[in-house]
């Protein structure tokens, strides 16, 4: 029951601070855990390595973002995460199987990689959607 316990606290974090740093060190620094606990814990619990569902819950708001906004394509890759364009347009692709480009002109927003709820009284995850697609560039 704690390693669920924390697993739902690192869930929340995330989703809190989704557009900030977020490393497996400072992830494990903000629990005072180590960062070998915090990530073995994290995929035991949710079958995602934690790298992976940050990467894809941020990749899936950038797509909301490109479907919903007309904010730059530059700004949305910076505030998921990217240094450049041109990485999160790799990223993007990999994850979407388009460039964010064309996932605009589209303008339906289908997310892949949806936030994760865990269901305390039953003990188990409940991913709402799986990443699907090519892998993700690392």
């Amino acid at each position: 029951m704690g390693n669920i316990l924390i697993t739902k606290r690192i869930l929340l974090y995330i989703e809190d601070n989704l557009e900030k740093e977020l490393s497996l060190e400072k992830i494990a620094k903000e629990f005072s855990y180590s960062k070998f606990y915090i990530a073995r814990t994290f995929k035991d619990n949710t079958g995602i390595t934690l790298y992976k569902y940050i990467q894809g819950r941020r990749l899936d708001e950038a797509a909301r973002k490109l479907a919903e906004t007309k904010q730059p394509i530059v700004e949305i890759a910076f505030e998921a995460g990217y240094g450049s364009q041109q990485a999160f347009t790799q990223a993007f692709r990999c994850a979407y199987i388009c460039t964010p480009q064309e996932y605009r002109r589209i303008g339906n927003f289908i997310p892949k990689q949806n936030r994760i709820y865990i269901n305390m009284k039953i003990n188990y995850v409940i991913p709402l959607f799986k990443l699907t697609g090519g892998g993700i560039a690392a």
